[in-house]
């Protein structure tokens, strides 16, 4: 097993940034299973201003269901004045295969708009077997997708052709 904070002599490294101060996220959300939607989006949102995002810079846009995430994503990267997005969702797995396909589509799109658009893009569409799972989930995905949305956007930033980046060595080069 890997140890969780590898200390290797001379190599830098680009430390996590959750300083999330002047930064401007959209959330999408699915109304589908909408009440699982509601509470990931709450403890996100909830999470993003511990992390200091401005309340002002918040924007949040509901879509039918979690195939629709994509589109909304897509178009709202294109607006350029976003630092980060979070996609939002439920699926319930059921006695088709409708699941299967919802669940692997929707994350697809995403995976998709993120690579296509270069913005960072947190899912958090949840696939679960029941609603227990779901319950289950809800508040540590949230959070999670405000903590992951806020560090990759600064690590983008981090990572933008003529700006400094502040890489700092381990310890035993010090």
């Amino acid at each position: 097993m890997m140890p969780s904070n590898i200390h290797v002599p001379g190599v830098k490294v680009l430390e996590a940034d959750l300083n999330g101060e002047g930064m401007r996220i959209g959330i999408v959300q699915a109304r589908f299973n909408q009440e699982y939607g509601e509470a990931l989006s709450e403890f996100c949102i909830r999470e993003l201003l511990q992390l200091g995002v401005d309340q002002n810079d918040i924007h949040l846009f509901t879509v039918p269901g979690a195939l629709e995430i994509p589109f909304a994503l897509q178009r709202l990267a294109e607006t350029e004045t976003f630092d980060g997005l979070v996609a939002f969702g439920a699926v319930i797995r059921g006695e088709t295969y409708h699941f299967e396909l919802v669940a692997n589509e929707s994350a697809a799109g995403i995976s998709r708009v993120c690579l296509e658009s270069g913005l960072p893009i947190a899912n958090g569409v949840l696939t679960c077997d029941n609603d227990d799972q779901a319950n289950q989930r809800t508040a540590q995905k949230g959070a999670d997708c405000a903590r992951a949305v806020v560090e990759m956007a600064n690590l983008a930033l981090a990572l933008t052709p003529d700006l400094d980046i502040e890489m700092h060595h381990t310890e035993e080069t010090k």
